[in-house]
């Protein structure tokens, strides 16, 4: 993992509850504990990267494995799949990209409609 300041490690980890949408044995979702929708969990690796600036070839399984159980996890947790409904997926990257925990991490959100507006809070 990633050391013992990684609070995201700290969840993989068991050491912080969460409350889990899925795990298995490369990542982990669970609900954000600052929602910005009604429908507002993240999904991790469970290998410690800091950003998607530090993936490496290696990791791209990994990443194509996350981003294709996304709207399965979307639509169990109630997004409406189709062009009606929809979700989105957020990740920011680096200190100017708004990145507040090294832990590489993707939100996605449902639930009302999002559209290009500035999402408050709670997108850490």
């Amino acid at each position: 993992m990633g050391g013992d300041n990684c609070i995201f490690c700290k969840i993989i980890e068991g050491k912080i509850p969460s409350r889990k949408v899925y795990e298995d044995e490369e990542m982990l979702a669970f609900h954000d504990i600052n929602p910005a929708a009604p429908i507002h969990f993240l999904v991790i690796p469970k290998k410690h990267l800091p950003m998607l600036c530090d993936a490496s070839s290696e990791d791209t399984q990994l990443l194509g494995k996350i981003m294709l159980k996304i709207p399965e996890l979307a639509i169990q947790e109630g997004a409406n799949p189709g062009q009606t409904g929809g979700f989105k997926i957020l990740m920011n990257n680096g200190a100017e990209g708004g990145q507040e925990v090294y832990h590489m991490h993707l939100h996605v959100l449902a639930g009302k409609r999002l559209g290009n507006q500035q999402l408050p809070g709670g997108t850490k």
